[in-house]
């Protein structure tokens, strides 16, 4: 079992909370060279993970004939596939591909079609963290022990983190005990938001405070944001658009922290080093319990006590119910400014 495939071709939170995977066994199966197959939308996120000896991009897989498909799987002498997530397509070319172990999940009817080692796992209700879920599918390669959760994150080796542009390093210097501070407000419909009013109070505080605030988001993501940004927090530096998935890494490595909800770059920032805040409701399967960001500098906040309408995302008011003091209290703790600016302090 020396060449192993890590199947994961979804978002990039889901990716960052995978590496580990990678981690774990180039430590426990030396000499071993680890595949991942992804998508042409995470490869940088893989691109910078130090465990990953080659990436295969499913994109391009999915513009040649089967029989090709099936030949550029063969080409690389896999003798594992772990399926981490389920893709009826790519099981499929695991199988015809001939890779001698195949591990996917029992509660998948096309892997009790295409896999020869079933893995009892399932998601939705689990007290486990989604990373200590992508472990447990390492059962089907025989493995039982697994890193604590607390060591998670010494296992995701996002180290391969180019500097930053020299525009945007010139934009980062700072005078001393000043902070670079990203506030990362939309998800995609990922997660449950926090609420553009409230992200335009917490830049407030902390450019009161002295230090510098940036606010990133894709380039769709840039045209919801405009009339906000130009209105509410004139004063933040609009990064919305204007970088790339690996520019975005780099950034999250250079800069002091970043606040956000649940989505692909707060697990970037918490994996890369970086202060991570992410802000949680206390909903399954969305809590913290499953998606807390991992990092030696990460943590998250979450209304733990509910509310009566927390079953719909419409009317629940728990993501509210964390306030703009609350989320810089924890900032400008990372600056070693302990203060408590209001009585919801945590």
């Amino acid at each position: 079992m020396k060449t192993i495939l890590i199947s994961r071709t979804d978002a990039i939170g889901d990716v960052v909370l995978t590496l580990p995977m990678c981690g774990w066994l180039k430590e426990k199966v030396p000499g071993c060279k680890i595949i991942f197959l992804g998508s042409s939308y995470t490869a940088p996120v893989v691109a910078a993970c130090a465990h990953v000896d080659t990436f295969l991009n499913i994109d391009t897989l999915k513009t040649l004939a089967e029989e090709a498909q099936v030949a550029a799987l063969q080409q690389l002498g896999i003798d594992a596939v772990v399926h981490v997530f389920p893709n009826k397509q790519v099981a499929t070319w695991a199988r015809k591909a001939g890779i001698p172990l195949r591990v996917g999940t029992r509660n998948r009817w096309f892997h009790w079609l295409t896999c020869n080692k079933l893995v009892k796992l399932s998601r939705r209700n689990s007290p486990y963290h989604e990373s200590q879920l992508n472990m447990f599918l390492l059962k089907g390669l025989g493995m039982e022990a697994f890193p604590d959760l607390k060591d998670m994150h010494l296992y995701t080796g996002l180290t391969r983190v180019a500097a930053p542009p020299h525009w945007l390093e010139e934009e980062l210097r700072k005078e001393e005990k000043q902070l670079n501070i990203l506030l990362h407000p939309k998800s995609k419909g990922s997660a449950r938001e926090w609420g553009l009013a409230k992200f335009a109070e917490l830049a407030a505080i902390l450019h009161q405070a002295g230090h510098k605030v940036y606010i990133t988001g894709s380039a769709q993501e840039h045209e919801l944001l405009k009339t906000w940004l130009q209105q509410q927090v004139p004063f933040a530096k609009d990064l919305t658009g204007r970088l790339s998935l690996a520019e975005f890494i780099s950034l999250a490595k250079a800069a002091d922290g970043l606040v956000a909800c649940s989505t692909g770059t707060l697990h970037i920032a918490a994996a890369v080093g970086a202060h991570a805040l992410g802000i949680f409701p206390p909903v399954r399967p969305v809590h913290p319990g499953r998606w807390a960001p991992l990092g030696a500098h990460a943590e998250y906040l979450v209304h733990t006590a509910g509310c009566a309408y927390c079953a719909d995302p419409a009317r629940c008011s728990c993501m509210e119910r964390i306030t703009a003091g609350q989320v810089a209290a924890r900032v400008l703790a990372w600056a070693g400014e302990y203060r408590c600016l209001d009585k919801g302090h945590l």
